[in-house]
């Protein structure tokens, strides 16, 4: 995949507004009186003379030099006490580190900012800097924070009747809503932002409203209405001699008439966006420019000056320091190197930029800072597997694979599992340590890369996924590379591979939570389940039949990618209608390396069979209320009895007495969770695809407080993140809890902070469970369990039983275990 980092959303910056081209905020702009006063004070001259001159620095991307001369200005507003000053530039530098990526030291220096202007009462700066840090949260992913923020700011402006403030803390709600994916929403923001901004003149503001439809409509397909909303964006650009705005929507003009196929026109607003970069000396926007110049003459096909380009490109990026553009500049040369079939080249220029990206992620950056960084980063890896695969290095390839996927999540676990961790991610494992994890699981594992590749379809370009790269690890060592075409699934079936995928899981029944995420239609009456399953069996198990265990209690390990975290790998039918569960013991897991620390964790925490003294089981709580989605009013979640005599069932089986109704509290729960071994939880999930820390278990709340997210009977996945387990097994027999947001980093949500927090072997479903087959999955289980350590083997066991008396694959085939059998 190809990047351009041309075509982003404005946000209009509380203080000021946010440049497209570069995405974020120019500086605070100080009151003009105050600088053209004639008896102004010497010193509070300087100051803003430095103030301003860090401005016109930044604007022409002399970050370091502009960070200077702020702080010299700030030192001098201190000196001579002057609050207004002070607060302008503490804002600025949140700025300059919004800007590097640093979001936490922004919101530090935001927050400072925002005290200076409480304190002294300056209710119009404290507004716009509460929608600074909306703005941050907003680039953090967290949307809840980042909406209150703005909404905070809104109440202020139309307090004090600032028009201006109104329309644009308007506008950045209706970013944050796009963020969030809910384009209806966002366009009705903007929409209220263009009335106010026409109202009162406020060009710039209106202009940014345009343009920011123009990227919704262009995200959605629609370029007629994009390209329109665009033109009229430029219109006023140009006539304020806005000319960094101007320079910007060109560029977005010349990526949307790029995508219309239509070359020449996309060539010629990309150079005019270069020659205005140029002449203002930016240039972060002049690498923009050069950037999309070089994919215009890649889909062209002339790879000669597509690779000029983007060398240049490269080039300025260096020389700035933005390596987060130099990292996108390596990968669009090293793709132009590929389809020009200089195969070495690519090979070298990929693995640089991947060096590049790596460097990002030493920073002392959250865990969803690194997700988010990382999925702008995951397309570099799959294209050099193809550069590998294309000179048959095939097990460099599976080291390159691996090495793209789950870093985050293997940085998190690692410093779960030593104090001793260091900052540092530890390394990808190579090919040999590949293969020792693969015998000390005595487990074959299956991985799988889904490759994408841009075609004209219609005389347009379009990303479509081509192939399925699949390696075999056996436990001797052996690796086998094979791989499925998966072209013609959307040039003779009219779908694609994600797709499949749901549309296979609809055709069994299977549907999604009404909660927070994504509502998948309801098929129980399908007739053609089978043939959505033989057809995924075709493209993900028979490339490999051959080479899986013939003995069914052999255990076969899948590590999926994307969509396919989503299949329904036991349900999976052959040509004779036999499902895979029947002819193989199955887990799953996000990576290999993980794998091996889930490993490491259980072979620290040894082996324990469950006993009533060491279990936790949870069965239909007094249900919370829950916002179906994110400003909604909270509705209160069905009661679950089948969930209650699942519960029961297993307490009665070990001599345990379950939490039930209102004793499951989430107080009371969180404080038995770090005691126990075994933790049974049969009640409601809820999955969000958007925010995956958000997804949760619904417990019986313990505090009427609104305010008190540890007590409202929602323990998200971002609050198990926080706890220290030492379970050896969690099973959440509830709704959608091996879903969440997928992302390069796999699927952030509850498995995924129930590994983190320690937990080797966890098992979850991957749609809304029945609630009776489920009880009778689940004892059959532990039943199994009792008898048999190996909890993959156990679970088998129990979907061979439960199908015998509910045979859609709907009722038995939903759970999944993830991480390690014993």
């Amino acid at each position: 995949m190809l990047f351009n980092k041309i075509g982003r959303s404005i946000v209009i910056s509380s203080l000021i507004v946010l440049s497209a081209s570069s995405g974020f905020s120019l500086p605070i702009v100080l009151n003009a009186s105050r600088v053209l006063a004639q008896n102004v004070d010497a010193r509070k001259a300087e100051a803003d003379r430095l103030f301003y001159q860090g401005d016109r620095q930044f604007q022409t991307s002399q970050f370091e030099a502009a960070l200077q001369s702020w702080k010299q200005a700030l030192k001098i507003y201190r000196e001579i006490k002057d609050r207004q000053g002070e607060g302008a530039t503490l804002g600025s530098f949140g700025l300059i580190y919004n800007f590097w990526g640093d979001y936490l030291k922004a919101i530090e220096f935001y927050e400072k900012s925002l005290f200076i202007f409480q304190t002294i009462k300056d209710r119009q700066n404290e507004g716009k800097s509460l929608g600074n840090l909306g703005g941050v949260y907003d680039s953090l992913g967290e949307y809840v924070t980042a909406i209150d923020y703005h909404q905070q700011w809104l109440t202020i402006a139309r307090e004090i009747g600032d028009r201006q403030s109104e329309g644009r803390s308007i506008g950045n709600l209706g970013l944050t809503y796009k963020n969030l994916g809910d384009y209806p929403k966002a366009i009705n923001h903007y929409q209220q932002s263009l009335i106010i901004a026409r109202k009162i003149k406020d060009f710039q503001t209106e202009a940014n409203a345009f343009s920011n439809l123009g990227f919704i409509y262009h995200e959605l397909g629609d370029y007629s209405k994009a390209i329109n909303y665009y033109e009229q964006s430029l219109l006023i650009a140009q006539k304020t001699k806005n000319r960094s705005s101007e320079g910007s929507i060109l560029g977005n003009l010349g990526l949307t008439y790029r995508n219309l196929g239509d070359y020449p026109k996309a060539i010629n607003y990309h150079e005019q966006s270069l020659l205005i970069a140029q002449v203002t000396k930016d240039r972060e926007a002049e690498i923009n420019a050069l950037g999309g110049l070089g994919l215009a003459y890649f889909y062209l096909g002339n790879y000669p000056k597509a690779i000029k380009y983007h060398q240049k490109s490269v080039k300025m990026a260096r020389e700035i320091k933005n390596r987060l553009s130099e990292g996108i500049a390596f990968n669009n040369l090293g793709l132009a190197y590929y389809r020009y079939g200089k195969l070495t080249f690519a090979e070298n220029t990929f693995t640089e930029g991947i060096k590049v990206y790596e460097s990002l992620r030493d920073r002392k950056l959250k865990d969803s800072e690194k997700v988010r960084l990382f999925d702008t980063q995951r397309s570099t890896y799959r294209t050099l597997q193809q550069v590998l695969i294309a000179q048959n290095k095939t097990e460099a390839a599976l080291e390159i694979s691996e090495r793209g996927r789950g870093r985050a999540f293997v940085e998190l676990l690692a410093s779960r599992l030593s104090p001793n961790f260091q900052e540092q991610s530890p390394k990808p494992p190579n090919i040999e340590e590949i293969k020792q994890i693969t015998k000390s699981q005595n487990s074959t594992l299956v991985q799988y890369s889904i490759i994408s590749n841009s075609f004209k379809i219609a005389g347009k370009q379009q990303t479509k996924q081509s192939q399925l790269y699949i390696w075999v690890i056996k436990p001797t060592g052996e690796v086998t590379f094979r791989k499925a075409d998966l072209k013609p699934l959307w040039q003779k079936e009219n779908t694609t591979l994600d797709e499949l995928v749901t549309t296979s899981r609809q055709s069994i029944g299977a549907r999604g939570t009404n909660f927070r995420g994504i509502n998948v239609s309801y098929n129980p009456d399908a007739p053609k389940a089978t043939n959505k399953l033989k057809r995924l069996h075709e493209l993900l198990i028979d490339p490999i039949a051959d080479l899986l265990p013939k003995d069914p209690n052999q255990r076969v390990t899948f590590i999926p990618q994307s969509s396919l975290f989503l299949v329904p790998f036991p349900a999976l039918q052959d040509k004779k209608g036999k499902y895979l569960i029947e002819k193989h013991t199955i887990l799953t897991s996000p990576s290999i390396q993980v794998l091996d620390l889930t490993y490491k964790k259980r072979q620290k925490m040894g082996t324990k069979a469950p006993r009533g003294n060491n279990m936790l089981i949870v069965g239909n709580p007094t249900m919370p209320k829950i916002p179906p989605q994110i400003g909604e009013e909270p509705k209160q979640l069905i009661p679950l009895p089948g969930a209650e005599r699942e519960a029961k069932a297993i307490g009665k089986l070990f001599g345990t007495k379950p939490l039930i109704g209102n004793a499951a509290t989430e107080t009371e729960v969180t404080q038995r969770l770090p005691k126990a071994r075994f933790i049974h939880l049969a009640t409601h999930g809820i999955f969000d695809n958007v925010q995956g820390l958000n997804s949760g278990i619904a417990l019986a709340p313990s505090s009427n407080n609104k305010s008190d997210e540890k007590g409202d009977g929602l323990l998200t996945a971002g609050e198990i993140l926080d706890l220290k387990l030492n379970a050896e097994l969690v099973v959440l027999s509830a709704c959608d809890t091996g879903r969440g947001r997928i992302s390069g980093d796999g699927v952030i949500g509850l498995s995924r902070s129930l590994i983190s927090a320690g937990v080797p072997s966890v098992l979850v479903s991957l749609w809304s469970v029945p609630d009776a087959p489920t009880a009778e999955l689940m004892t059959e289980f532990y039943q199994n369990l009792q008898n048999n350590p190996d909890k993959a083997q156990a679970l088998r066991q129990a979907m061979l039983t439960t199908m015998k008396q509910h045979p859609n694959p709907r009722d038995w085939a939903a759970f999944t275990l993830i991480g390690e059998a014993q």
